[in-house]
């Protein structure tokens, strides 16, 4: 079976580099390296990457998974040398942070069959794009020249004027990585102590050497130098007054409350939850409504972008399956399955699936509440004959 849609076309072949340098250079730090954001991009992405990839037909009852060499392909080996965890993995941290947006795959076909071989992510780094004057538009890396037919090309927050184009976070994030950058560097000096005195020394205002730097640091090795020992130091004292400074905290200088406020700008940006980030305790709600809304949301664009790029058979579709992720205990599960099992919504050894059991050959039958009779007994019930004995 044939599963590319569009006419059958020499491809040209693609050669990857190894290293591919990046030049987004944000003051002090890369937004890739600021280790905020990268955090909140990795959790995301570890979060798509751990959803299966369905392969789904539509039909008049319902939507039925469809197992077969394509759905295996996409699931299990997508490219070569990847896992479908890496190759989705790359694909959400370009789309978020490397690619701006962007996430460009070129689809490898056998020439001979005829059938996907490769699909191998672009370093996004030297992907460009150049449009034409009928509205479609060309994919430039490493000086060769893709058609959009050529790639798989995901987006994530659509360019106003070049729609076909994503647009990411940086600009929005720069700023905030600075602010965090610098609380840091100041957090880091102010601890160490390199700003902070450790004395404040009161010296009469007419003494002559405090005329001059020379006579500034005389008077310092006069009366200051180190003694052996830790015997005392033996000063005037209607002419030098002596003061311990007690040093301040970061709450004083409010380092923690702006750290604070900047992450949660950054978690607000990225769309994550402020504990993912270090602020707060973790909130089992609002994680899964963060699995429910951002999650799913990236795999809904990278399900319809594949079922637009790779499919021909207009009743199937690729869906991401994100019920792995959520979090409850084996206990709700149980419960939850225990309770489809009454109502003879599901199989037990569904259940027994749901919580990691191997298959029971007797659990295959389906049962239904009032002694858990099979579903194919429920006529013979005594009740339902009037009362009467029945043999």
């Amino acid at each position: 079976m044939a599963f590319w849609k569009r006419e059958k076309k020499t491809r040209s072949s693609v050669t990857i580099p190894l290293a591919v340098g990046n030049s987004d250079e944000l003051g002090y730090v890369k937004l890739s390296n600021h280790p905020d954001i990268i955090t909140g991009v990795n959790k995301i992405a570890d979060l798509v990457s751990n959803m299966t990839i369905h392969l789904v037909e539509n039909t008049d009852k319902g939507d039925k998974r469809v197992k077969n060499q394509l759905s295996r392909k996409i699931d299990i080996e997508p490219c070569q040398n990847m896992t479908r965890k890496t190759w989705l993995y790359k694909i959400v941290r370009d789309l978020l942070l490397y690619g701006d947006g962007n996430s460009v795959v070129h689809i490898g076909v056998n020439n001979e069959t005829g059938l996907i071989d490769n699909l191998t992510p672009f370093p996004m780094q030297g992907v460009t794009y150049d449009e034409l004057e009928n509205g479609d538009y060309l994919i430039s890396y490493n000086s060769r020249k893709y058609t959009s037919d050529e790639v798989v090309h995901f987006v994530i927050n659509p360019h106003p004027l070049y729609p076909y184009k994503g647009t990411g976070y940086k600009v929005a994030l720069r700023e905030i990585a600075r602010n965090l950058t610098q609380a840091n560097k100041t957090k880091n000096n102010f601890m160490s102590g390199k700003y902070m005195p450790s004395l404040i020394v009161s010296v009469d205002a007419m003494t002559e050497e405090l005329s001059s730097a020379e006579g500034r640091e005389k008077l310092m090795e006069k009366y200051f130098a180190e003694t052996d020992g830790g015997k005392p130091w033996i000063i005037p004292a209607d002419l030098i007054g002596v003061e311990q400074v007690k040093p301040l905290s970061l709450k004083d200088i409010a380092i923690i409350e702006g750290m604070e406020l900047d992450k949660k700008t950054v978690a607000a940006i990225l769309d994550v939850p402020p504990f993912f980030l270090g602020i707060g305790e973790f909130k089992k709600e609002e994680y899964n409504n963060f699995i429910n809304t951002r999650i799913h949301s990236i795999g809904q664009i990278i399900a319809q972008t594949l079922t637009r790029d790779l499919l021909i058979n207009q009743n199937w579709f690729f869906r991401l399956n994100p019920r792995s992720l959520y979090s409850y205990d084996l206990n709700e599960m149980v419960t939850a399955g225990t309770e489809m099992v009454d109502r003879n919504a599901m199989r037990r050894n569904e259940l027994r699936d749901w919580v990691g059991l191997d298959p029971d050959d007797e659990m295959e039958e389906l049962i239904i509440l009032e002694n858990y009779i099979p579903s194919s007994k429920l006529g013979d019930q005594g009740k339902l004959k009037g009362g009467e004995k029945v043999e």
